[in-house]
């Protein structure tokens, strides 16, 4: 769905002599909250804010968040505060969270103590609103700050049929991001008397592809940005599309010559112990539903291709050859491709055995765009060894892997500082594989 943007961050029409984070009383100014431009929102005052209190009111969906983070992974809890949700104007109806079938939808948590900034999220994947609950809202919630968190305007396996153009429902994922941001800054006003100070954009996967995109595209919205393994989309390759295709066709690498070729493709040396989870729950469904979105031409009147396919079947995807597709499918990505031209701060982090978006054809690219376009000194990598894209793997794999989230924290703390105090971040490189609580610690050095 087109969605007309308002850039206009609304102010306050007197200043107020008290400091926004002096009123600390319980829900305070509830009832000043009218979402801008939200088509409906829902407010609640809850004693805990976190997903600890969320699960027990109703007030986040387990569903949403389940399978990102590492059994054992300790968060903070007792945030009380004004959740407000909700969505805004759209025609698609893919998000079926409280019964709304509605896309579009929002939330936004207001803690009653709060320290001035905002911090702005999507989705990871094609999930809902609540997806960020466990990984980021907790953290930022305890720390103090604001919180918001997109659907991006359509969910489910099944996104690519929201639009009328190729690319058009990936166009909205921005759109969405965008939206919010300004909504989330015109909400924290009415809660807290004034402007946040400083607002982040931050994200997982997908979630990490729109704060790439903002900070590119709205850097005015933001004052910086952390980007966990954000999803990497250029017309001219590298992206999913063209790497995809390949571990599709050679799995299982039952020959030297299958694995090298998995390997070529980008995928990592000593990842081939996920690669049967990959193939079953990633691999396969990704490369269909997200060739769709941009090429759905590829399959003629199939929906999203052939599930499991053998190479040689015919509409197979993983025979997709990317580079040989009409260039119209390249124009498609090409609305929705990253450039590299990064306006505010940005922290990046990768796993070494990220296995859905390998680094080598994901960050280090971009790490490169970015160095290119000159923003180089806006900008830090880590390359987090033995980390993979989902930590729920942790516990599988306790040997061989290591949660991102600590480092994800660390990552953040760092950003807060460089941007707040002038504090330089931790140079770019690798983060080892060391201490003794890699559940909930992480050095960057």
């Amino acid at each position: 769905m087109k969605i007309r943007m308002l850039f206009t961050v609304p102010v306050l029409a007197t200043a107020l002599a008290a400091p926004a984070t002096a009123d600390a009383q319980h829900c305070a100014r509830q009832d000043r909250i009218r979402t801008p431009h939200a088509e409906k929102q829902v407010l609640a005052c809850l004693d805990d804010l976190t997903t600890a209190g969320t699960l027990q009111t109703g007030h986040t969906v387990f569903a949403h968040w389940n399978g990102l983070h590492a059994p054992g992974t300790s968060n903070p809890t007792g945030v009380a505060g004004i959740q407000v949700d909700g969505y805004f104007p759209d025609t698609s109806t893919t998000n079926t969270t409280h019964g709304w079938n509605h896309d579009a939808q929002f939330v936004v948590r207001l803690p009653d103590r709060w320290n001035g900034g905002l911090v702005v999220t999507g989705a990871p994947g094609v999930r809902g609103q609540y997806a960020n609950d466990f990984v980021i809202s907790d953290f930022v919630l305890a720390q103090g700050y604001a919180f918001a968190s997109t659907d991006k305007g359509n969910t489910g396996a099944q996104f690519y049929r929201d639009g009328v153009r190729p690319g058009d429902a990936v166009v909205e994922w921005n759109d969405r991001a965008t939206q919010l941001a300004v909504a989330a800054k015109a909400v924290v006003a009415q809660r807290y008397g004034s402007n946040p100070r400083r607002t982040y954009a931050t994200g997982l996967s997908n979630g990490g592809y729109l704060a790439r995109w903002q900070l590119e595209n709205r850097p005015w919205l933001y004052d910086g940005g952390v980007d966990w393994e954000g999803t990497l989309f250029r017309a001219a390759g590298p992206n999913l599309l063209t790497y995809l295709p390949v571990a599709l066709k050679n799995y299982p690498a039952g020959t030297e010559e299958a694995r090298q070729a998995i390997l070529a493709a980008g995928f990592s040396p000593g990842s081939e112990f996920l690669w049967p989870f990959h193939h079953a729950v990633y691999w396969d469904l990704t490369q269909r539903i997200y060739r769709e979105e941009f090429d759905p031409d590829y399959d003629g009147a199939l929906e999203a291709g052939v599930p499991f396919c053998a190479s040689g079947t015919p509409n197979c995807d993983a025979d997709y050859d990317y580079a040989s597709r009409p260039r119209a499918v390249k124009q498609a990505v090409k609305r929705v491709e990253l450039t590299g031209k990064i306006g505010k701060p940005m922290l990046t982090l990768h796993g070494t055995l990220d296995t859905l978006l390998p680094r080598e054809t994901d960050s280090d690219v971009y790490a490169r765009l970015i160095a290119e376009e000159g923003r180089g000194e806006q900008h830090r990598y880590y390359v987090v060894q033995d980390g993979n894209h989902v930590d729920s793997l942790y516990g599988s794999f306790p040997d061989r892997l290591r949660p991102m989230l600590p480092c994800y924290r660390r990552a953040f703390t760092e950003l807060v500082a460089w941007v707040e105090r002038g504090q330089r971040p931790t140079p770019s490189g690798l983060v080892p594989r060391a201490g003794a609580d890699l559940l909930n610690t992480c050095a960057l050095h």
